[in-house]
């Protein structure tokens, strides 16, 4: 697997655009019984979600066109291993970190798409997350954090730019979230609130001080980006 690449950008342009997605019509049968196994097993819906083409980086900036298309397709898309390699995955993370240098992830319930896997606050953009045209990464990450961790805008500081992982079929828009509590006082606050939910996303919170504490469940444009930043 290829090494991820990181652009340190400070400006998204992300406009929302419709467009049909050929892969999506030709095998909308497939995708519609891939999808019906799957509903079995966990309780997912078949909303409406945004991928993106035409990804371009320049100095400072990071430019893309998201279409809208179903959960369904989005997820035989990925299991199936990318069969169209023209769309990626565009999405933000809030990288929380602690006022004593440690990053904060959350593993994902057994319940969900992801179960297992462990990352920072992140969702695929959907319909709510579209403003003024286009995708609001920012909101997006907000919207996310606040959803997971229980942490809403005023409990951290956000960074003024963006590390931009590209990574295969997933770019990942991650924003360093800056918390004043210690590492082990934070993940005391996020694990009450999940305590606190009857079917929380996460089912627990991981502090990662250094390399040494990097996991094979955690995405490789995660720990890239973590490798980057304890460098």
């Amino acid at each position: 697997m290829r090494t991820p690449r990181i652009h340190r950008v400070t400006t998204l342009d992300l406009p929302v655009r419709p467009a049909p997605w050929p892969f999506a019509v030709a095998r909308r049968s497939d995708i519609d019984a891939h999808f019906a196994r799957e509903q079995l097993a966990k309780p997912i819906w078949n909303g409406r979600v945004l991928l993106a083409r035409n990804p371009v980086c320049t100095e400072g900036r990071f430019g893309a066109e998201y279409f809208e298309t179903d959960f369904a397709s989005f997820l035989a898309w990925r299991d199936w291993g990318f069969p169209d390699s023209d769309i990626f995955n565009g999405f933000g993370m809030g990288a929380l970190r602690s006022a004593d240098g440690a990053f904060l992830l959350g593993e994902m319930a057994q319940h969900t798409s992801n179960g297992g896997r462990i990352y920072f606050p992140a969702g695929t953009p959907d319909l709510d997350d579209i403003k003024d045209g286009a995708v609001d990464i920012a909101g997006s990450v907000a919207r996310e954090t606040l959803e997971e961790t229980g942490l809403a805008e005023a409990d951290y500081t956000a960074s003024a730019h963006w590390d931009c992982v590209i990574s295969g079929a997933t770019i990942a828009m991650i924003r360093i979230l800056h918390v004043d509590m210690p590492g082990e006082a934070l993940r005391a606050r996020i694990e009450a609130n999940l305590a606190r939910q009857r079917q929380p996303e996460l089912s627990a919170i991981h502090l990662v001080r250094g390399t040494g504490d990097l996991s094979a469940a955690m995405p490789r444009f995660v720990t890239a980006f973590m490798e980057r930043e304890f460098s």
